[in-house]
């Protein structure tokens, strides 16, 4: 059995300081393996909410503790807390106190994400991929951008706030794609770019993408496996022999893979294989509230140039 003191000896409630100001914002990041015995649980503020996702079934005793000092250190500030069962096979969620506001965004930078929290198991925002869009958004200015396996499109949010000149949005999600043109409508701009938005199956649209081509950065986001959609351990080499037909003159491509069971080497591997003419040139960095035992583990964004 897992106890509360123990929990608090590594990471207690006091370290976790709500700072409205600093955004959307990770307190604990269990999933990281930085913290034994509690690997099984993140914690999120969204102002004004807790968002915490249980991985799987918690040990009775402690998470009754657990949920009592939270409530005590947090129910004042805090509107709600709200538990998603991730280790369900249909997520569900529940509010430890307060209620599931109608409206609730997450704030990063100066802008703003429509989020859902109602029993989905992606609430429309990865705030893992945080200093994945600043890097866009110092490198966006006057280019066309391809947001591949866009979701709520985020990077292409980030893109047109720091002055692209198009940018083309693709995913499956029609549902996800909607959110996105809310996010675009949340964050206006002095001049807008021209942001398209395309509901298609990513490898059966080459030929569409490359005569909307040629673009200058090209952002490659896919799930790590989603069914009947993508799986990065055969699909990720289909996507990558189609850059340089993407970036004809050349250009900046960020591959992304957020599976733990593939490391860095499987990336890189597969660039030096199926798109030789790329070179590496880093890896970027993650946030430093999602500390990471393990880097291979990790989220991970590799920067290429054509």
């Amino acid at each position: 059995m897992i106890e509360l003191n123990h929990f608090n000896n590594l990471t207690g409630f006091s370290g976790w300081a709500l700072s409205p100001e600093k955004g959307a914002q990770r307190l604990f990041h269990g999933r990281g393996q930085c913290f034994p015995g509690y690997d099984f649980f993140t914690v999120d503020y969204f102002e004004p909410v807790l968002w915490i996702v249980l991985y799987r079934e918690p040990d009775a005793d402690f998470w009754g503790q657990f949920c009592a000092a939270l409530e005590l250190q947090f129910a004042g500030v805090c509107s709600a807390a709200i538990v998603q069962n991730r280790y369900d096979k249909t997520p569900s969620t529940y509010c430890l106190w307060g209620i599931i506001p109608r409206k609730l965004y997450a704030v990063e930078d100066a802008n703003r994400f429509v989020l859902d929290l109602n029993n989905k198991q992606n609430i429309g925002y990865f705030m893992d991929m945080q200093p994945t869009r600043l890097w866009l958004s110092g490198r966006a200015a006057g280019q066309r951008i391809l947001n591949l396996f866009s979701y709520t499109c985020a990077f292409s949010v980030a893109a047109e706030q720091a002055g692209a000149e198009s940018i083309l949005n693709i995913d499956t999600s029609w549902p996800a794609l909607s959110q996105g043109r809310e996010n675009h409508r949340l964050n206006p701009v002095l001049k807008s770019a021209k942001v398209k938005f395309l509901g298609h199956d990513i490898l059966k649209s080459w030929g569409r993408l490359k005569k909307l081509g040629p673009f200058d950065i090209v952002v490659c986001d896919p799930p790590s496996r989603q069914e009947g959609s993508f799986n990065a351990f055969k699909d990720y080499r289909k996507l990558v022999r189609q850059f340089p037909a993407l970036l004809p003159n050349g250009g900046d491509v960020l591959v992304c893979l957020n599976a733990p069971y593939l490391g860095q080497r499987f990336l890189e591997e597969t660039m030096a294989a199926f798109c030789p003419s790329a070179t590496f040139v880093s890896r970027l960095t993650g946030r430093p509230d999602f500390p990471e035992a393990d880097s291979d583990a990790a989220l991970k964004v590799l920067h290429y140039q054509l």
